[in-house]
């Protein structure tokens, strides 16, 4: 089945309570809104999208977009993350259903940075063990593993928007920055940046006194980074460091990177002294009661998954992607899509008021851009531009063109059927939107 749209995209549903003033800015847009106040289910998740027949979910990080549920709600067209993280949502299985899927990998940036600073400074003084000893009535003045940062090496494992502003923000405070990353881009980026790049991760761990981890979900390749810090990786923090190196690690990037035990035995066993976790392998719905899988461990401090909870970076967040989906909706603009981090196609430039915006996510088999070309001219429309882009690890393609005619819905069922005809794929059209530009 192909999800077809005439016009802008006009009923929204938000869940995980974002700001609200993203309601706010799309309403301004035109969209009706729907917000949910408690997490749903899966279940309800799926009556509620069909039964407001939403076009667009707004979600955080927890509530999980399945290909159930994407195969349940033929209405679906969009998936707007109100943060970084993507991993909730099948990505694979939008792309078979002509879902585009965006998130914003920017606004919360400063509030991650700070946390993890605050988290660097206080595990340095050791300030939440020492709190505890000072409200028991224990006075222990000491120096005892106590340090500065200035001076000391900070391995950052991933240079992507956040990893890069921990780096700067550790320079200007005198530290020395390492850092690896698998995209060529990073490297270049890091090195330009005058930080030192090493090749592999057991190296980064081996050679830094702080780890502070930043990966996606997955790798350059595609595969998922679930498990990719070992035991034995987390066991070589600081090995090449002085014995008094603070051998401090922190983890604000992604639960399932390594398990809890290999995490407690390392800092029990004293080769991590201190450790910080802001994410785990397995989040409570809201209002279900969570198992803290270090609650026997001081020196592992953890926060309830706060690195982007701050008052200044909700709303942020609410403007930035209410901007970003606006311009998918009215005029096909892709940015900050997941499916190709920092990718953009954009056809603004050469918008002419009463031209038609047609977006097409189809297959990537052979031929098959050249039947929607085809099919357009059959249908006597003129493209006055165009620009693809094809995300081949997932089988899908985007298409934008400026028509100077809209199509009929007869005249898009048939550019469906030649497509299919002439590649040969069912499922050689996935989704097909149409809006006339104001």
């Amino acid at each position: 089945m192909t999800r077809i749209c005439n016009g802008p995209i006009q009923r929204a549903l938000i869940v995980e309570n974002p700001s609200l003033e993203l309601d706010s800015h799309l309403r301004e847009d035109g969209l009706s809104v729907t917000r949910l106040e408690k997490v749903p289910t899966q279940e309800e998740l799926i009556s509620t999208i069909n039964r407001i027949g939403a076009q667009v979910v707004f979600k955080r990080s927890r509530v999980e977009i399945t290909r159930a549920v994407i195969e349940a709600c033929p209405e679906l067209l969009a998936v707007q993350l109100c943060c970084i993280g993507d991993d909730s949502v099948d990505k694979q299985a939008c792309a078979d259903a002509g879902i585009m899927v965006l998130n914003d990998p920017i606004s919360n940036g400063r509030s991650v940075v700070e946390l993890v600073f605050g988290h660097l400074i206080s595990l340095s003084r050791r300030l939440h063990e020492t709190n505890i000893e000072c409200r028991s009535g224990v006075w222990a003045k000491n120096n005892t593993d106590r340090y500065e940062i200035r001076g000391k090496v900070l391995g950052i494992l991933g240079l992507g928007n956040i990893g890069r502003s921990v780096a700067r923000v550790a320079e200007a405070l005198g530290m020395t920055v390492v850092f690896h990353d698998s995209r060529e881009v990073a490297m270049e980026v890091g090195v330009e940046m005058g930080w030192s790049y090493i090749d592999s991760v057991s190296s980064l761990f081996k050679n830094s006194d702080y780890l502070s981890v930043h990966l996606s979900a997955c790798d350059v390749n595609g595969q998922s980074n679930a498990h990719l810090l070992t035991k034995d990786t987390l066991y070589s923090l600081g090995q090449n460091r002085p014995e008094s190196s603070p051998r401090v690690f922190l983890n604000l990037s992604r639960g399932f990177l390594h398990t809890a035990q290999h995490l407690k035995d390392a800092v029990t066993d004293g080769v991590i002294r201190r450790a910080a976790v802001d994410v785990y392998p397995s989040e409570p719905r809201l209002g279900q009661e969570w198992q803290n899988p270090y609650a026997s461990i001081n020196n592992i401090v953890v926060t309830p998954h706060i690195g982007a909870s701050t008052q200044e970076a909700q709303p942020r967040i609410a403007r930035r992607v209410s901007d970003t989906f606006r311009g998918f909706s009215r005029t096909g603009v892709l940015r900050d899509c997941v499916f190709e981090p920092r990718m953009s196609l954009n056809l603004a430039s050469k918008l002419v008021s009463g031209n038609v915006m047609l977006a097409v996510m189809h297959s990537t088999a052979r031929g098959t851009k050249r039947a929607i070309d085809d099919a357009i001219y059959q249908a006597g429309a003129s493209n006055l531009a165009s620009t693809h882009k094809d995300f081949e690890h997932l089988g899908v393609a985007y298409d934008l063109a400026l028509l100077d005619a809209p199509l009929s819905l007869d005249q898009i069922d048939g550019l469906i059927r030649a497509t299919r005809d002439i590649v040969g794929e069912e499922t050689a059209i996935r989704s097909v939107r149409q809006v006339v530009v104001n």
